[in-house]
């Protein structure tokens, strides 16, 4: 480890001890964190990963594998952080602890693979993804048609699951260089997103038709990269700035009003996490990153907020749907936004709205947590299905490509027939 990198760390390391003091111990953590719940151990609530931080640093990283181990086992869904009395930054803390523990150990070969080698080269992934959903065939079969899910053929890393496969067209390849403008006068860029553009693209979509409907003009630029949350989620700062600069050279902040983004992942990264972590960039991209991050905004939010959400010239007349709405954490939890979701959902005269239990309950994806504690995590995703069923929706609507995915995999494994869609989605349906 080089000087430079050494004191990288040990700022880091400073920041992290002028946080941790914050904490009381009072353990309101314990009554909201969804994998205590499922878990029982200390070691899996905040209260229990601050102590253990805490004496990360006094004894200077004596177990930084054991310590990681614990830290990973997180779904930084923000339930602690919302929920605590003294204002402790839980999610600000973790993450700068496991970006310590990568500066320390390294990162792990594969993820050195996934987040160097292809997230941080976004030609290079495209290429891959595309090639994967021509291939892709060889190793999932139909689940359920209704759903759309599929499982494995064999036994592979995935195979207990039923999946959401590439989709046969990318977004981006669908729209090429767009940019339109509207007659309300207002402009937006438009961010994708990685599971909107490859596993999503009506998502992307009903973004376009929602915003020309509404005389909104849109910049699509070309070549979009990934927002990084994945690669900072592992503590790999270093693919972070790289996906954070790539970025910012295809969104140039004067050229419009606002970024909307129609993913809940995508938009606290951006608006909260890109300037957390800015320290590696200059001057100048931080304060256009700053201005970025101040633009950035749920597309929920801009129809209801910016727009004045103008609807369908006609009401539905016939038979009506039960439509139900699941919180994303990072919508919900982190940015404040549950109002705005529900008001474009009840524009679609089609449905009649009903709140379902625990709406803004962790469904237990996580991300990357989803893939290394599947068990935990398809537990916690069961009670999310629970609560959807009991409402008794033929539809659920959420905000988030991501929690789309876990909620149809338990959806699709438990047998149940309830359509799973984009709150934008709903939205544009009704203009047509």
């Amino acid at each position: 480890m080089s000087m430079y990198d050494m004191k990288k760390l040990a700022a880091l390391v400073k920041e992290l001890e002028d946080q941790l003091v914050v904490c009381m111990r009072c353990g309101m953590c314990q009554a909201v964190c969804p994998v205590f719940a499922e878990t029982g151990r200390e070691a899996d609530v905040a209260r229990g990963k601050l102590a253990l931080l805490d004496g990360l640093i006094q004894e200077m990283f004596k177990d930084p594998k054991g310590v990681n181990e614990r830290m990973m086992r997180c779904l930084l869904c923000g339930s602690c952080a919302a929920n605590c009395p003294s204002g402790v930054k839980v999610l600000d803390i973790f993450l700068k602890a496991r970006a310590i523990l990568v500066g320390y150990m390294g990162l792990h070969p594969a993820k050195r693979i996934v987040f160097r080698g292809m997230l941080s080269h976004p030609r290079l992934f495209d290429s891959l993804v595309k090639s994967a959903s021509r291939l892709q065939g060889i190793f999932v079969k139909p689940a359920d048609d209704f759903l759309g899910t599929s499982c494995g053929r064999f036994s592979f890393p995935l195979a207990d699951r039923h999946l959401k496969t590439f989709a046969p067209l990318s977004f981006h390849s669908s729209v090429n260089r767009f940019n339109t403008n509207g007659a309300s006068g207002l402009k937006v860029g438009f961010f994708v997103g990685c599971m909107i553009d490859k596993i999503y693209p009506n998502i992307g979509h009903a973004v376009l038709n929602a915003l020309e409907h509404n005389g909104v003009g849109v910049l699509v630029p070309d070549e979009q990269g990934c927002c990084g949350i994945p690669a900072l989620s592992s503590g790999d700062l270093k693919t972070f700035h790289k996906l954070v600069r790539y970025n910012l050279e295809r969104f140039s902040p004067g050229g419009f009003d606002c970024l909307v983004t129609a993913c809940a992942s995508c938009t606290s990264t951006i608006k909260l996490l890109w300037p957390m972590f800015a320290g590696e960039l200059s001057d100048a991209e931080k304060s256009r990153m700053q201005e970025l991050a101040e633009k950035t905004i749920d597309i929920s939010q801009f129809l209801v907020e910016r727009t004045g959400l103008v609807t369908a010239a006609s009401a539905h007349e016939g038979e009506k749907a039960l439509l139900s709405y699941h919180d994303p954490c990072h919508l919900k939890k982190s940015l404040g936004i549950a109002a705005q979701p529900r008001r474009i959902l009840r524009a679609n005269s089609r449905y009649i709205f009903k709140e379902m239990s625990e709406a803004d309950r962790c469904c237990g994806c996580g991300g990357s947590f989803n893939l290394q504690y599947y068990g935990i995590s398809a537990s916690i995703g069961k009670r999310k299905r629970d609560s959807i069923v009991k409402s008794g929706c033929s539809t659920v609507a959420t905000s988030c490509p991501a929690c789309m995915l876990q909620i149809s995999d338990m959806l699709s494994q438990a047998g149940k027939r309830i359509e799973v869609k984009h709150a934008i989605e709903i939205y544009a349906d009704s203009l047509e």
